[in-house]
């Protein structure tokens, strides 16, 4: 998950009010009035506040003649928190400075590697591999050119994968198989980095 999306995530949630709204939302589905009243601030407030919240992906919306109904986004407040955790974590069992870290190199050298041999100067994929450990490495490096938190038509998808390979409808299922994506009611979003299958666990 890029640090952008989660910096954006902190600062949505970076407001008593907002808070407070997050907590209310908890117990289910309410509308700006009621929030308004339980808050004991104006429908207005309310209206701004959801504005944020709902621009870090954080609360749905739903519209019932004048009226707007807010709800949770499960997936992606457990999506960032965690993704908060990890990348301040990821890096604390590092070697001290100066000393190698010959795994992390072995790794570098491969990823470069398989991105030279099976991408094109034009950056075109060539084939699709049939290795697990290098497949992964070919997805990870095509999916870096999506948007995290932003949801995709089926549509969208293959135009995105057909800039790299005219098979956009079997990368497509290896986006999902592999975790790199979810798929509900055809719409398609990426997964955060700690759900994708890694390569680097493989022998």
């Amino acid at each position: 998950m890029q640090l952008d999306k989660i910096v954006a995530y902190h600062k949505a949630l970076a407001d008593p009010t907002r808070i407070k709204i997050l907590i209310l939302l908890a117990e289910g589905e309410l509308n700006g009035q009621v929030l308004a009243e339980k808050l004991f601030v104006t429908p207005a407030t309310i209206t701004h506040h959801a504005a944020k919240l709902r621009a870090a992906s954080l609360i749905h919306e739903r519209r019932e003649k004048n009226t707007i109904y807010f709800s949770l986004n499960h997936y992606f407040i457990n999506a960032y928190g965690t993704a908060t955790a990890n990348i301040i974590y990821k890096n604390a069992n590092q070697l001290p400075e100066g000393e190698d870290h010959p795994m992390e190199d072995h790794n570098q050298k491969l990823k470069q590697s398989v991105i030279s041999n099976f991408f094109t100067a034009a950056g075109r994929l060539q084939h699709i591999p049939a290795q697990l450990k290098k497949k992964l490495i070919v997805l990870e490096h095509m999916i870096g050119g999506l948007e995290p938190g932003r949801s995709y038509t089926e549509k969208e998808i293959n135009e995105f994968i057909k800039q790299y390979h005219d098979d956009f409808a079997t990368i497509r299922r290896e986006f999902i198989m592999h975790q790199f994506m979810s798929r509900e009611n055809g719409i398609y979003t990426m997964n955060p980095l700690e759900m994708w299958m890694k390569w680097e666990t493989l022998k």
